[in-house]
């Protein structure tokens, strides 16, 4: 014993013996409760409440805000199955970025309002909401969405011009109605009133995963913690966020556009049934066009699975990828 002890002595005082450095930054996860006002006037007030679970690795200077796609909550990015490899947070956690992902107004831990009052420029509106609160506390913001979170991504940029980067994930500005359309004709009534809709059971690995393969434990987490979405919030993400006036032409800042094999918003070779989505090389040369204003638009496909991407076995090429751009900006 002594022996050892002089031994240990000795390298310390050379140096040798270091204390190991840990994998990655401590990380604090807190949740979030802002209250906003989704009302049409400062005058007539109409407060709800976003909530959002916010992890921070020590020292972050950065922080992804995130919007779920329709039928998600915030789960969508901490994906509790094999958690390793699909959880979006985590991955952007242990490469030192803050990630805020919120549950959109009518969803999991937030205000539920009458579904009418839910559209995709009121979800960007509270969002630009959340954000400001972070400001004090991070030099950069980013803001990010999966499907028809991403559209309220591009909202939220395109009108408050309040973030340094966005990430848009399964989502276009061609969208394949020929695929959208039978997924939304199997929704059910869901929630608060008759305009919140979500899938029937059993149906979203054909709907969100297909032609990834079919994970049993992935599809029934999926399942388990599915939500709702507002019919409302489909009407100005179309309206905004396709070739007709795309709100991302006002968008000023680095753009990072992630697909799978999407058979909702890629066509390939059928331009009308979607963006090309055969190269990261031949999306930006298809949705260069929306983004005038962008100093830079970065694209990404993750092949071998459909629209769900963060439940990709594979995610974690995507996930690595976003990270990189995250900080070059």
């Amino acid at each position: 014993m002594r022996f050892r002890r002089l031994c240990v002595a000795a390298l310390l005082a050379t140096g040798t013996l270091l204390a190991p450095t840990p994998a990655s930054a401590a990380v604090t996860c807190e949740d979030v409760h802002t209250t906003v006002n989704i009302g049409l006037t400062p005058l007539v007030p109409m407060l709800e409440r976003m909530y959002g679970r916010l992890c921070t690795p020590q020292g972050a200077k950065t922080v992804q805000v995130l919007i779920p796609g329709g039928t998600y909550d915030n789960s969508y990015w901490d994906i509790g199955y094999e958690p390793n490899s699909r959880s979006y947070t985590r991955a952007q956690n242990k490469a030192g970025i803050a990630t805020l992902a919120v549950d959109r107004l009518g969803t999991g831990r937030s205000s539920k309002p009458l579904s009418a009052l839910v559209t995709a420029s009121a979800q960007a509106n509270a969002v630009h909401q959340v954000i400001k609160t972070l400001k004090p506390r991070f030099e950069k913001v980013i803001v990010g969405g999966h499907s028809i979170g991403s559209a309220m991504a591009m909202i939220e940029a395109g009108t408050y011009r309040d973030v340094d980067g966005v990430l848009v994930t399964g989502f276009t500005h061609k969208m394949n109605y020929i695929t959208v359309v039978p997924v939304l004709a199997n929704m059910v009534p869901a929630g608060l009133d008759l305009g919140y809709l979500t899938t029937m059971p059993d149906t979203r690995y054909n709907s969100f995963h297909k032609p990834g393969p079919l994970v049993s434990g992935a599809i029934s987490f999926d399942e388990s913690t599915k939500d709702v979405f507002s019919a409302t919030e489909a009407v100005d993400t179309i309206l905004l966020n396709t070739v007709i006036i795309p709100i991302s032409r006002k968008i000023n800042v680095p753009v990072m556009i992630a697909l799978g094999n999407d058979t909702h918003f890629c066509g390939n070779n059928f331009p009308l049934m979607g963006s090309d989505c055969s190269s990261p090389a031949a999306l930006k040369a298809d949705e260069r066009q929306f983004f005038p204003s962008v100093p830079r638009l970065d694209t990404f496909i993750l092949n071998g699975y459909g629209h769900s991407i963060n439940y990709a076995p594979n995610a974690p090429d995507y996930h690595s990828a976003v990270a990189a751009w995250s900080k070059s900006l």
